[in-house]
């Protein structure tokens, strides 16, 4: 089978499916608007279900989305060249203020609603045209899914888009009125979700499509979310004002059981997905689609066409998977010498490549030191820190066409091709290190040891402006050849939304918050599946060897004996860091304050190396997104109404 391929446009446009049962490919040509009529043909409820596909890509690798998803959290604050701009705003550490006009959750807004709309109309006709009910349920799926995102990030949204609740809208209507949280998952979310479980295959009828299996997470997640919202513990406000009572009449408890029986179930019933042998190998560029991925937005980097953007070149916007960009470095300013420093002829040692371990460098985002000494505190049994970050930068000057065998580097020791010309330190040594780099010139502030030829950086050396990279989503492709391939371009990888592993998490929160467990299965036993496999090892990524080791029995014995929520927050964070998750995680279970209140780092300048501690004020309002300014804008309505509409505190 052939993977799933998909493009959108930018603008609201039908795309035309063309489906061939033996090739298993989604193809699609662009269309001016849907209509009614487009939808009552089985061409159109084919090009809707392929738009639906296609609209993940404006959302997940869009890097100003993804900002609004971890700035601000415990896993980044703003990077060297992200300081007076959303990425600092986000960060809530300074006078910047999140308001409708600057948030980057607005991507989610403005990306969701068009989905949703063309499936209600694919649900309204699939069935009229002789459509099965498999594939209606993929519709359902994506306004569900939208529809969680949606009410994740700003509280209760429109169901009724102009035509009525939940009808496919073709009115020129500029009025719009917001459901309550209730509203939203009880009419939309949990019994379009319910239908899709029941009706999708185990198989995606297209690789890549959705399935039984996927379906189930997002309904188990969708319960334990609203279980906690309806619980409320440390009283957060919601918007639009109601009470945290359940329509359908039931508890918090009743959700968090509802959690923990699809999840279980979900796991109980893999279809063909299944967790990957190693924590290397999720993210592993060469295996990406792999076994434990339920969800992407994809890409490729054999057609523009289907990839969604230029495969030489991107601007950052748009359907560019350009995420990965801003937990990147400008590690090409590193710098050694073609000759002894005594009469130094500098040379960029490390240059941009399209390597996982590299990719472009924006500098917009950067990990504080708590990510290193308190997530990723265990690096030596633990192999998801090695599988995160890139934390030695090797030199590839020949591939820039530099032809020096070797170079001189830190203590005027000689470097050649593949050596580490900077490493990360995984702790900070006894011997000081010397940051003054008052001989050998690395240009960017990074210091040296005695006897070693790689420049160092220590832990509590890390600063806005260097830092370790983000290889879990660097670039990978396979038409580099011999030279530095397409570094400028955004990534081709797929984008991945979803994973098989989440199941085991969202089980194990809804167990610690109080579902009864299954015999095997309690909140130890299924976080404990995920960390023995966090104890398997085949490749060192920071010394670049093979590295066969099984540390699972240290991981398991390490893991307490009673699982609570911080210790549920913290394995999310060392198995999803860096994916996206963050911000609903805490915002979920109301902890983004304890967690995220402070954090430390040095500063953005080069030779920055003494650690500061920031404080950041969320306030109670912070927990929901602003209403888009343009969506304001665009209504017909009284200043009054439109005050109204706003989530409180964005006034």
């Amino acid at each position: 089978m052939k993977r799933l391929r998909i493009k959108n446009l930018k603008t609201v446009a039908a795309l035309t499916l063309l489906l061939s049962s033996c090739t298993k490919i989604l193809d699609e040509k662009p269309r001016a608007i849907y209509t009614p009529d487009y939808f009552k043909t089985e061409k159109g409820v084919y090009g809707g279900l392929t738009g639906m596909y296609a609209h993940l890509r404006w959302i997940f690798g869009n890097a100003y989305f993804y900002n609004s998803c971890m700035t601000g959290t415990d896993e980044a604050t703003w990077g060297a060249s992200g300081g007076g701009s959303g990425f600092q705003t986000h960060d809530l550490s300074g006078t910047q203020l999140i308001t409708p006009q600057a948030s980057d959750a607005s991507n989610i807004w403005y990306n969701a609603f068009p989905n949703i709309n063309t499936a209600n109309g694919v649900i309204e006709n699939a069935t009229a045209v002789g459509i099965s009910e498999a594939l209606i349920a993929e519709a359902r799926f994506f306004r569900a899914f939208d529809y969680f995102m949606l009410v994740q990030t700003f509280g209760g949204v429109p169901l009724d888009l102009g035509s009525g609740e939940l009808a496919f809208n073709i009115s020129t209507l500029r009025t719009s009125k917001r459901n309550t949280v209730p509203e939203v998952y009880t009419k939309v979310i949990f019994p379009d979700l319910v239908k899709a479980v029941n009706d999708l295959p185990a198989t995606g009828r297209v690789v890549g499509g959705v399935t039984k299996t996927v379906a189930s997470l997002y309904l188990s997640k969708a319960y334990l979310t609203y279980g906690w919202w309806l619980q409320n513990p440390n009283n957060i406000p919601t918007y639009p004002a109601t009470s945290r009572t359940d329509p359908d009449g039931h508890d918090a408890q009743w959700y968090f059981q509802k959690a923990y029986d699809v999840a279980t179930q979900a796991i109980a019933n893999p279809g063909p997905f299944r967790l990957q042998d190693t924590y290397y190998d999720v993210n592993l560029g060469s295996n990406d689609r792999n076994s434990e991925i339920l969800l992407y937005a994809d890409h490729t980097e054999t057609s523009e066409l289907y990839n969604g953007s230029s495969l030489s070149y991107a601007g950052g916007g748009d359907a560019d998977n350009f995420a990965s960009w801003m937990l990147t470095w400008n590690y090409t300013s590193i710098t050694s010498s073609k000759t002894n420093w005594s009469s130094p002829s500098t040379v960029n040692s490390v240059q941009r490549e399209a390597v996982q371990s590299l990719g472009r460098p924006w500098v917009r985002m950067a990990p504080p030191h708590e990510v290193f000494n308190k997530t990723f505190a265990d690096k030596t049994n633990d192999s998801r820190y090695d599988g995160t970050f890139t934390t030695a930068y090797r030199g590839n000057w020949p591939r820039a066409g530099v032809t020096n065998e070797f170079l001189y580097n830190a203590n005027n020791l000689q470097v050649r091709p593949g050596d580490a010309i900077l490493t990360f330190l995984d702790q900070d040594p006894g011997t000081p290190i010397d940051y003054s780099n008052s001989v050998y010139k690395s240009s960017v502030g990074v210091g040296v040891l005695p006897g070693r030829a790689d420049y160092v950086v220590g832990p509590s050396g890390i600063s806005r402006l260097v830092y370790p990279g983000l290889w879990k989503l660097g670039p990978y492709r396979t038409d580099n050849g011999t030279g530095l391939g397409q570094p400028n371009a955004a990534s081709t990888r797929p984008f991945n939304i979803a994973k098989f592993s989440e199941l085991y998490f969202v089980a194990a929160e809804a167990a610690v918050k109080g579902a009864t467990t299954q015999a095997g299965k309690t909140a130890r036993d299924l976080i404990n599946v995920i960390r023995a496999r966090a104890g398997k090892w085949r490749w060192s990524n920071q010394g670049n060897v093979a590295k066969v080791v099984d540390n699972s029995a240290a991981m398991i014995a390490a893991t307490p004996a009673a699982i609570d929520m911080n210790y549920i927050l913290a394995e999310r964070s060392r198995e999803y860091y860096g994916e996206g998750y963050r911000w609903y995680d805490l915002v979920r279970t109301q902890s983004w304050k304890e967690v995220a209140a402070t954090y430390t780092i040095c500063g953005p300048n080069v030779g920055d190396h003494t650690p500061a501690k920031y404080t950041r004020k969320i306030e109670n309002y912070h927990f929901l997104r602003p209403i888009p300014q343009g969506q304001l804008d665009n209504m017909d309505m009284p200043a009054a109404d439109k005050a109204a509409y706003q989530n409180p505190g964005y006034l």
